[in-house]
């Protein structure tokens, strides 16, 4: 043997001596008469060779390193160079293969030939510990098989026997729910309170509350299986069948113990106690107290419960019934209040002209010329400073034009021309020519009902509708039948997007850069004006004439720069070379998402100027690849449009009631056609939950508070919302409206003057002060011009530090602190 592997040949030895007394013990414990030493050997002599061989082989191989298998091949005269791991593994095991074995037969002479008396021994040994074992084994089977007799039998009495055993235990909770009740002084809404109102409800109440349970199913589950651990072993032992306890007897040698029975019916107990709960969770809380007064007798008590859940089962079918009714009726009322109320309209006699376009293709000029050459025309624009750049640009060509804006009136005299918001709009006025911009904003969740009646019921010899190709298809299918004539809209300049990231650094003349936040633009704004670069603004809360001045100072190169929100995106005419993103998403009101195809192409449409700039250039701040991505990405079409209530809705949900609340439950389960989304009116539910039940419910007719409500001004903003009250009560109680909260301390504030003046001019519109109003229009107008005084001599914003250090973040900086302190933390 070699020196390199001796040490591994003799553990072999070793392991396997080992296994062949393992192998004589399981050929001598199967035997009932002793065999021969000498038959063991011719019986199993080849095997005992073969354990051998095993073990060394897988011994040496898996023992030895690569290094030493090397080694003893080289020993062996074999070259191992240029051979594989592999190659060497094989050749090894074929060279211990024959190695000399060991002499394993004159070992086990040694220890038993000619030597009866150590292999009697051995036998015997080795036969006591089979034959014990079996037993053991024979035992085990024995009681399993008599444990699943007993789970049988106890499933089967628990199932026939489930409503004696249910009857018991309702009587014990019953008596427990009186001490419980009257014990802590639990006071009760109502003499007709369940079970199941009782804990999830009624312990709720604040003048229960001193009585606490954790978790009050737990406890009452607990409790049941406790009582049914307590008598149900001695109950099972009744009911089981006397055979079987006889067997137990027979198996175990011993009676049965109550202990026994209870491990048995563990399971199902609990089983058992969660369905008690369940069923008791139905009961009348006082058909179960009342139990406490009548001793337990398993006939009375059944019948009790059976009268006691025939009554319930005949309230439940009244209960279902009733409910039945109501949704039938439900059903009717939904049916005739809105039935095809939302329906596409059949073709009308009207010449419908679709202007279809990206940003900044001239199709709202071509639209704006034939409604100045009509003897009357109606613009409907989606925002305040839209329907004010008509309305002068109208008077500016010598075309008398109107302003309504349901904040504003400007009459001109003897115009047969209006600009409104689209939210204006009123159907029974004829115009020779009607122009729709934006129209798609018709999917919009909050405001898209404007458009699509608006585009439905436009009252005029031809309707102009301006949108982007997402919506064109939309668009056709309301139409219907119509006479539609369809134009396209080609960019002229073309859009190039820069390859780079964008760093405010690269900052330079005619930049648009949008950020989507008013913070974010003022603080860019503000990092700019320190590059040394004058900016303009515009973010959604600016008012539409500060925006403007803000719009002219650019215009006219008072400014070099812009920085907006994506307010800029919808009709703003602006010699912007380069749109720049310096965020990809937004905030919708429910969550940061990144921006949609159509976002992206609306916004960055505003680059370049025929004329000016012949390329519209557009960069990103980051990711550039996937926004421009979604840049050149084909349009979505949208499948689908906003509805809300019409005044038709109203008048005919009067014929059953005069309750709001009762009309937005029916709108929220009213089940809108396919391919439209219900407006979610809740601007209209937060301002109904502040009025409701109050004098100002009771004074106001249906029609004239839901227009209340309607109002469209910021409701989010709880100043506001204290001012629309307080008015709405001095309406009520024939009192002056409560003059506007006007403070300039700061931009913050002056913006929420301008909106409170705002709302004030909503009102004092609506109920017909006119001349009060132009009064506060002057008002309104002189906080605007303090607003854009503001932004044009610089936003001063204050330092943006970390929370816990205090050292300055880097602009547009997302966390509150710093990195090194977040990584301490």
């Amino acid at each position: 043997m070699s020196g390199l592997l001796e040490g591994y040949y003799d553990k072999s030895i070793e392991k396997t001596k080992k296994l062949i007394i393992e192998d004589i013990e399981r050929y001598l414990q199967e035997k009932d008469k002793l065999p021969s030493y000498e038959q063991y050997v011719r019986e199993r002599g080849e095997f005992i060779q073969h354990i051998w061989l095993n073990t060394w082989i897988n011994m040496a191989g898996s023992e030895s390193s690569g290094r030493e298998k090397k080694e003893y091949l080289e020993e062996k005269g074999i070259d191992t160079e240029g051979l594989t791991k592999k190659m060497i593994k094989q050749l090894f095991r074929q060279e211990t293969r024959d190695v000399k074995p060991y002499d394993f037969e004159g070992w086990l002479d040694s220890l038993y030939a000619r030597k009866e008396q150590e292999w009697q021994a051995l036998y015997d040994n080795v036969r006591v510990k089979f034959l014990e074992w079996k037993e053991n084994v024979e035992i085990r089977e024995r009681t399993r098989k008599l444990n699943s007799k007993f789970a049988y039998y106890i499933e089967q009495i628990l199932g026939e026997h489930y409503e004696d055993l249910y009857v018991y235990v309702r009587y014990l909770i019953g008596c427990h729910l009186e001490i419980e009740i009257e014990g802590n002084g639990i006071v009760l809404s109502s003499d007709d309170v369940s079970f199941e109102e009782y804990l999830y409800n009624e312990l709720d109440m604040p003048y229960n509350q001193f009585y606490f349970v954790e978790d009050r199913t737990e406890a009452y589950e607990d409790m049941i299986a406790a009582y049914l651990d307590d008598f149900g072993p001695n109950w099972l032992k009744q009911h089981l069948p006397q055979h079987l306890l006889e067997e137990y007897q027979q198996v175990t040698n011993k009676p049965i113990h109550l202990t026994y029975l209870r491990d048995i019916a563990a399971d199902y107990s609990q089983d058992i106690a969660s369905d008690f709960f369940e069923d008791l969770l139905e009961e009348r809380l006082e058909d179960l107290t009342k139990l406490i007064d009548i001793p337990f007798d398993l006939e009375q008590h059944r019948n009790i419960y059976t009268k006691d859940r025939t009554t319930r089962e005949q309230r439940e079918r009244e209960e279902r019934e009733e409910k039945r009714k109501r949704k039938e009726k439900e059903k009717k009322m939904l049916e005739d209040i809105f039935g095809s109320e939302y329906s596409p309209p059949a073709g009308r006699d009207i010449q419908y002209k679709l202007h279809v376009g990206e940003t900044n293709t001239g199709k709202t000029f071509q639209a704006i010329q034939r409604m100045k050459e009509a003897a009357s025309g109606l613009y409907l624009a989606p925002l305040r400073l839209l329907a004010l750049e008509i309305y002068e640009r109208l008077n500016g060509d010598g075309v008398p034009c109107s302003l309504i804006t349901g904040e504003e009136e400007k009459l001109a005299e003897g115009g047969n021309h209006l600009s409104c918001t689209v939210e204006m709009f009123r159907e029974k006025e004829f115009y020779e020519v009607v122009v729709i911009d934006e129209a798609q904003m018709l999917a919009d969740k909050d405001r898209g009902f404007s458009w699509y009646r608006a585009i439905t019921k436009a009252n005029a010899k031809e309707v102009h509708i301006i949108c982007s190709f997402h919506a064109k298809t939309i668009i056709m299918e309301l139409l219907g039948d119509s006479d539609v004539e369809v134009k396209e809209y080609e960019r002229e300049t073309p859009l190039q997007v820069e390859t780079a990231s964008f760093k405010l650094n690269d900052t330079r003349k005619g930049d648009a850069l949008v950020c989507f936040s008013r913070r974010g633009v003022l603080e860019t704004a503000s990092q700019v004006q320190k590059m040394g670069r004058q900016t303009s603004m515009i973010y959604g809360s600016m008012p539409p004439e500060t925006r403007k001045k803000q719009m002219h100072r650019f215009i006219n190169g008072e400014t070099s720069v812009i920085v907006c929100t994506d307010a800029i995106g919808m009709g703003l005419n602006l010699p912007i070379k380069r749109v720049v993103f310096l965020e990809n998403d937004k905030f919708d009101g429910t969550k940061r998402r990144t921006l949609t195809s159509q976002e992206v192409k609306q916004i960055a449409g505003r680059a370049g100027r025929r004329g000016l700039y012949e390329v519209g250039r557009v960069a990103f701040a980051s990711d550039t690849k996937m926004m421009k991505g979604l840049l050149e990405k084909k349009d979505e079409e949208i499948h689908g449009f906003t509805i809300a209530p019409t005044s038709a809705v109203l008048k005919r949900f009067q014929k059953y009631s005069s309750s709001l609340s009762l009309f937005f439950y029916l709108w929220e389960n009213f089940k809108n056609p396919e391919g439209t989304k219900k407006a979610t009116l809740a601007d209209e539910m937060l301002l109904y939950d502040i009025i409701k039940d109050t004098l100002v419910e009771a004074r106001f007719s249906m029609d004239d508070l839901f227009a209340f409500l309607r109002l469209p001004f910021s409701a989010n903003e709880p100043l506001l919302r204290a001012q629309w009250k307080a008015k709405m009560l001095a309406i009520v109680e024939d009192s002056e409206l409560p003059e506007p909260v006007i403070n300039n301390s700061s931009l913050e504030e002056l913006e929420l003057s301008y909106k409170s003046v705002g709302l004030h001019l909503l009102f004092l519109y609506k109920i017909g002060k006119t001349t009060e109003a132009h009064y506060w229009e002057r008002i309104r107008g002189e906080i605007s011009d303090l607003i854009h005084e503001q932004l044009k001599s610089g936003v001063k914003l204050r330092r943006n530090e970390c929370q816990t250090c205090g050292k300055e973040l880097p602009h547009r900086f997302k966390h509150k602190i710093c990195n090194e302190c977040f990584f301490i933390r």
